[in-house]
């Protein structure tokens, strides 16, 4: 899976497979984000890598943007050669991220 930007190979894992690992699907059914499956193939089909994690140790990965129903949604996923894991995914706060949350505001 080389020679490709790191989005381009999250979309074409994507369309093989999503797998939602666990750490994932605890985030998404929390009650105050509730996140659904809908959400997360709509940020991947739609969003925007805001950051790359090459030498993470679960894989090349990478933070992805999107927006779906007017929400901010972050998407961390790390495409394989048969599915994109979704490693997690939650609502960025205010807090860490600048207005656009693309940009992490510095400590």
């Amino acid at each position: 899976m080389t020679g490709k930007n790191i989005f381009d190979l999250v979309k074409e894992s994507a369309a093989k497979r999503i797998l939602f690992l666990p750490h994932a699907v605890r985030q998404m059914s929390k009650p105050d984000r509730m996140i659904t499956t809908k959400d997360i193939r709509h940020a991947i089909e739609n969003g925007e890598v805001i950051e790359d994690y090459p030498e993470d140790t679960r894989g090349h990965s990478c933070l992805v943007f999107g927006i779906r129903t007017d929400r901010v949604i972050h998407v961390v996923c790390s495409p394989k050669d048969e599915y994109l894991a979704i490693i997690t995914t939650y609502l960025p706060s205010k807090e860490d991220w600048n207005n656009d949350f693309k940009t992490r505001k510095k400590s």
